[in-house]
């Protein structure tokens, strides 16, 4: 695993020896991604700065890789799990290698089939190629959006990086984005291609650009994934599944240090560590936990490995370290994230950390396999849709009046409003009257309706949780579950392997009907079934709990005065209406409603700010740039 910082001017600049210093530099902020070793090129038109970890092949680490002749130069941040046979492939077309490397085998393969290449990797890869040649720049992105890729274009020059804090040294674009603000505020993270930070984007997962020297960036996609399910025979599809998870599990244990594994509570990581038990017998495994009633899996974990026959390292996380690595955690997510779960994920890859290099982990199984509870609401609502429309809108008179948090008031709403209208995908945390109160500017046609609304057109007429899970994959996975795990896991120089996230198991989940996947009044049924003999029985049909945070308790307790404090000193104001904040707090402490995650969505941006635009924390010499302008 590794990371870059790429800079290719444009026709008049040249590089200046205090530029190509920068570069250095923004490289060294993101030497956690690869702590074992640096190279660095750089001709008249393009910089490159790698930053390497170490885990098969030391001689691969020779990066940027120089190939065709010396035309090519490449950085390549991931994993190709198919290299060994696409070697022998190019092996019988003519190719001579160097290395056992699949660096090499991307190499060989782009010379050989040029951007048709990108969708032919099996793996997770952001990608950059410069063809001195020709003088144009090639990126990629992997299907699912597992390595991260940013972007920046201006009059001067294109800026590529693994994270967006090297192109923040570099541009020193720290300026919020009103849109992608608004978006944050509903989703808890700014949605793909977008980022907090005006001008900087994402490259979109399954996606590649072309750049020519002197032109405008080009992005095209090469993957779009689509869910079509067909009717098949149920003991054959829970056969095939299990074929295609062991294939997949066996060729992500490829390494040559330690792996182990994330277990916590659920199927999906449990059902990782039995299938790797069988290729690696000494597997470890990590979990992390709270002290609070009801927000630990820990035991459930420690019972689960017992039965697997694998070691478990297990820690509790106090609220007191929970809120004093949130400024470290934010400046490794680079823009806000809400989600409270990013925090013991940080934990656990800390523990992990110590004793091994690569994880597994079971992100992705809920957006393939129908895991996600929200997904039994269609099931739950159908008798909704019998209502004549009449009778629905007094419904949603009745809900609109009804007191926050009362049983039945979210059911009523969800239930008289079109999914369209109202799911933008796992969560959702402020509604758009809701964000007009909250910001100083708001802009109606930055409504979350009309982010989701070309998404929701491709999946017109499907199934409505084949429709719930088109939005999740292409919002929700990528903007922040793959995010905080591939933040938090490179903020401690661990790499992460998601199975699940494989093309191969893709195929066969997309073509799995919903009434195999929402079935016997439960989630991931067929995959449940799938993992019957694998997995732990105490396992197998436990009640899908996500990572559970005591953030709503520890508001009303131990974070109430951080939180008040934290509102106070942020210098937001010109950005929020800090008294609709404070109100939300107040009514949330005393117990009269449920605010949680809507504090935490804004204090969670509130931090942010106080790192990136506000400057009170200093991580990995993040501002030296700064002082050296004002000096």
């Amino acid at each position: 695993m590794c990371g870059f910082v790429g800079v290719l001017l444009n026709e008049e600049a040249r590089f200046s020896e205090e530029h190509l210093l920068d570069i250095e530099q923004a490289s060294q902020l993101i030497s956690h991604r690869g702590p074992d070793e640096a190279g660095f090129y750089r001709d008249d038109h393009i910089a490159l700065a790698f930053r390497r970890l170490s885990i098969i092949d030391l001689e691969r680490g020779q990066q940027p890789f120089l190939f065709g002749d010396d035309r090519y130069r490449m950085v390549f941040n991931g994993e190709i799990y198919n290299y060994v046979q696409l070697r022998k492939e190019l092996v019988e077309k003519g190719h001579h290698f160097h290395t056992d490397s699949d660096t090499e085998v991307v190499a060989h393969l782009f010379m050989e089939e040029g951007t048709g290449a990108f969708s032919t990797l099996r793996g997770m890869f952001a990608i950059v190629i410069w063809d001195k040649e020709e003088r144009k720049l090639y990126g990629a992105r992997d299907r699912f959006g597992i390595k991260p890729f940013y972007y920046v274009e201006n009059e001067n020059d294109l800026i590529v990086a693994s994270e967006k804090k090297s192109i923040s040294y570099l541009n020193q674009a720290d300026n919020v984005m009103g849109e992608a603000l608004q978006h944050y505020l509903s989703f808890q993270y700014v949605p793909d291609p977008l980022t907090i930070t005006e001008s900087v984007k994402k490259l979109p997962a399954g996606n590649y650009f072309e750049k020519e020297w002197g032109e405008a960036i080009r992005c095209r996609p090469y993957f779009h994934a689509q869910f079509q399910s067909v009717y098949g025979n149920e003991s054959q599809i829970i056969r095939r599944v299990r074929e295609v998870l062991l294939d997949s599990v066996e060729v992500h244990l490829q390494s040559d240090v330690p792996v182990g594994s994330f277990l916590s509570g659920g199927i999906d990581s449990t059902l990782i560590v039995a299938m790797a038990k069988q290729f690696q017998p000494n597997l470890k495994t990590f979990s992390v936990g709270f002290a609070d009633s009801g927000y630990s899996e820990i035991e459930i974990a420690q019972r689960s490995a017992e039965k697997l026959g694998v070691e478990n390292v297990s820690y509790v996380i106090s609220p007191e370290e929970y809120v004093a690595h949130l400024p470290e955690i934010m400046w490794h997510m680079d823009d806000p994230l809400a989600d409270p779960a990013c925090v013991p994920l940080y934990f656990v890859a800390r523990e992990a950390k110590k004793q091994v290099k690569v994880v597994l982990s079971g992100e992705g199984a809920d957006e393939l396999f129908g895991g996600y509870n929200i997904y039994r609401e269609a099931e739950s609502m159908r008798f909704l849709n019998t209502l004549p429309q009449a009778m629905l809108t007094l419904l949603q008179r009745v809900a609109a009046v009804m007191p926050e948090g009362m049983k039945g008031k979210n059911f009523l709403e969800r239930g008289t409003t079109p999914l369209r209208e109202r799911y933008i995908g796992n969560a959702k945390m402020f509604e758009e009257e809701e964000k007009q109160n909250l910001l100083k500017t708001y802009h109606s046609n930055y409504s979350y309706q009309a982010w989701t609304k070309k998404l929701f057109d491709e999946v017109d007429g499907l199934h409505p949780v084949e429709q719930m899970q088109h939005i999740d994959m292409h919002t929700w996975l990528t903007g922040d579950i793959l995010l905080k795990a591939d933040k938090m896991t490179m903020g401690h120089a661990l790499e992460l392997r998601v199975p699940f996230l494989d093309q191969e198991v893709f195929e066969v989940a997309r073509r799995i009907s919903v009434d195999y996947k929402i079935a016997d009044r439960t989630t991931k049924s067929i995959l449940r079934k799938a993992a019957e003999g694998f997995v732990p029985d105490h396992v197998l049909n436990r009640k899908k709990l996500g990572f559970p945070v005591p953030i709503k308790h520890w508001l009303r307790t131990n974070l109430y005065d951080w939180a008040k404090e934290l509102i106070r000193s942020s210098n937001t104001d010109d950005i929020l209406n800090k008294f609709v904040v404070l109100e939300l707090l107040e009514t949330h402490a005393k117990g009269n409603a449920d605010y949680s995650r809507k504090i935490w969505t804004v204090l969670m941006f509130m931090l942010w700010h106080q790192i990136y635009i506000e400057k009170h924390y200093i991580f990995g010499g993040k501002y030296e740039n700064e002082e050296r302008q004002t000096s």
